[in-house]
């Protein structure tokens, strides 16, 4: 189901289109204000999502015939996983003090919060480090499509500064390749034969993912026989850490892209192996979240304050 679901959204420019919405996007130079994107990917990218359902296209003048973009529920379900890149975000992204921050307020109990992935069969907050996991009755039964695509990952970059909210989480999720590299970790597969044999990709282009998430910091190389010298990879806690977001994005892929037989993939959480069934939560009062549940309030750059002052 992350295979699937990173078909729709594995893609930086997408990721900054589905951040603009929660922001209130919906209008072409709208998106283009708030992604910095150019005109052409901006464009190509809004049918793509159209077409995957993620969004919808919707007239709004006549005369001239005008156009904005409005999220279905099928976008709204993403909603979990933008949260889980908010809160990596926030506790791993780097140039701190020169994007937005987003205060959240919970509705519900009226208190700001910040988002917690919770399995809800137990109310603990989940941790890759207490999962299991075995094939469910839907594994095998479709296969992994690749679209070729260019790569944008560094799309974030072009933005100006203080425009940015979630800038290297999107370049990581925004990277297929990148993302399945993680899924095969947090699998139990630390060595190159065995993240090449699952994630189906060209030795040279795993080669360079390694060496670029060796670079983030989210994974490490681990000696593990010294004649002759051989290494695995395993996560880091910034690597971790990045578990939930995986988690919510395959709960959407089973959602929309499970076989009829059922999810490939079943989970379970701590020493019981109770089924897992997550959701984000609100750290103050424990209740699941939703889009029309929660109030923001978006705090610019200091640099930018100061500079508006100046």
């Amino acid at each position: 189901s992350i295979w699937r679901a990173l078909e729709i959204v594995g893609d930086t420019s997408t990721i900054l289109i589905i951040e603009a919405c929660w922001f209130g996007a919906r209008r072409f130079d709208q998106f283009r204000t708030r992604t910095g994107l150019r005109q052409s990917l901006l464009s190509d990218r809004l049918k793509k999502l159209v077409a995957a359902e993620v969004l919808s296209k919707v007239r709004y003048s006549s005369a001239p015939p005008r156009f904005e973009y409005r999220m279905t529920r099928k976008g709204q379900d993403l909603y979990w996983a933008s949260l889980m890149m908010l809160r990596w975000e926030r506790r791993w992204g780097s140039e701190a003090g020169n994007k937005y921050e987003v205060e959240l307020t919970h509705k519900t109990c009226g208190k700001r919060f910040e988002p917690v992935p919770t399995c809800t069969a137990c109310g603990d907050e989940i941790s890759a480090k207490d999962m299991s996991w075995s094939p469910g009755p839907g594994v095998g039964w479709m296969s992994a499509q690749y679209s070729r695509r260019r790569q944008h990952r560094d799309s974030p970059r072009h933005r100006p500064p203080t425009s940015m909210l979630m800038d290297e989480v999107a370049q990581i999720m925004g990277d297929r390749w990148a993302g399945l590299v993680l899924r095969a970790l947090f699998t139990g597969l630390r060595k190159f034969d065995g993240i090449l044999n699952d994630s189906g990709m060209a030795t040279n282009i795993l080669s360079e993912r390694l060496q670029w998430l060796l670079g983030k910091g989210l994974i490490r190389t681990h000696e593990y026989s010294a004649v002759p010298k051989r290494y695995e990879y395993r996560l880091t806690q910034k690597g971790i850490d990045y578990y939930p977001l995986l988690l919510m994005l395959m709960q959407w892929g089973d959602k929309y892209y499970v076989a009829p037989e059922g999810p490939p993939l079943l989970l379970r959480h701590k020493r019981d192996a109770h089924d897992l069934r997550a959701a984000v939560t609100c750290s103050a009062c424990g209740g699941e979240v939703r889009p029309h549940d929660v109030d923001f309030n978006v705090i610019e750059p200091k640099r930018t304050v100061a500079a508006s002052k100046a």
